[in-house]
């Protein structure tokens, strides 16, 4: 991740860390160099690692890779406000997804606290499943606890570097989302705290393989391409022209057949009329 990305990440961690002591100097230092989010594209995550789901359970997060593509968040309950605002953005973006959720994608949150637990993670999925408009996706939105080892573990994984200050007593984080493969790859990350439809739509459509998604956004890829250094797609201008190319000869293609076919039929009925 480049300079700009990562101070951008930090600067973001900051606004979580409120009442510094005065003397606490070496704080937004340590925030600044150990903090961020480091991108791991194609990298495996364990899938051996457990966690506790809403009913205490304790599953592999294999358990939640049922052939679909995966959105991936590290956050943590009782965050008193960047979190909030990272649930709160990918609401927003499922809600305008156009896929569906269980049939589609599925998502995956877990707490970077090893303190909280099962009926914490509960009530939060309440609250999102009633914010996004769909009880029933339930089954298809998981929001996980585990012990420290086993949080650590997928942290280092996905390139989530996280600290906890003692100070405020809260964690120092990153902000973002990760989209990984129906196996467990990592294909794509999402910065901040809000994640343009589009841009998730794309990375879910590629980390699927295409397998969901339409016609047409199989036809946008192809104008789109991600910047792992921005967490976003952008216009390709030279795979537009080249899609712009190839319609105009499909269409010039299709005029010229139209009218061959045109004049023979013009053809037949006037050798028809002659006989």
């Amino acid at each position: 991740m480049n300079t700009l990305v990562r101070a951008a990440c930090a600067a973001l961690v900051l606004l979580e860390i409120t009442g510094i002591p005065a003397g606490a100097q070496q704080a937004p230092n340590r925030i600044f160099t150990e903090v961020g989010l480091d991108q791991k594209l194609g990298t495996w995550v364990p899938l051996d690692v457990t966690f506790r789901d809403e009913e205490g359970q304790s599953l592999p997060l294999s358990t939640y890779m049922k052939g679909k593509p995966v959105v991936l968040t590290l956050v943590y309950y009782e965050c008193p406000m960047i979190c909030t605002e990272v649930l709160n953005g990918m609401v927003k973006s499922f809600k305008n997804l156009h896929l569906t959720m269980g049939k589609d994608y599925d998502v995956v949150t877990v707490s970077i606290n090893p303190k909280e637990q099962p009926a914490l993670a509960s009530a939060k999925k309440l609250k999102y499943l009633q914010a996004l408009g769909h009880p029933e996706a339930g089954g298809s939105w998981h929001f996980l606890t585990g012990d420290e080892a086993q949080i650590t573990r997928l942290a280092a994984a996905v390139g989530f570097r996280y600290v906890y200050d003692q100070a405020t007593q809260q964690y120092a984080h990153p902000t973002g989302i990760m989209v990984l493969t129906p196996q467990g790859q990592l294909a794509r990350y999402l910065y901040g705290v809000e994640y343009p439809p589009k841009d998730l739509k794309f990375a879910l459509v590629e980390a699927s393989h295409n397998t969901i998604g339409s016609a047409v956004d199989q036809v946008l890829l192809l104008c789109y391409k991600y910047d792992p250094m921005t967490g976003k797609y952008g216009l390709v201008v030279m795979n537009l022209l080249r899609l712009g190319g190839v319609l105009t000869v499909l269409a010039l293609g299709g005029t010229v057949a139209f009218f061959l076919a045109r004049e023979r039929r013009s053809r037949r009925r006037k050798e028809a009329v002659a006989h």
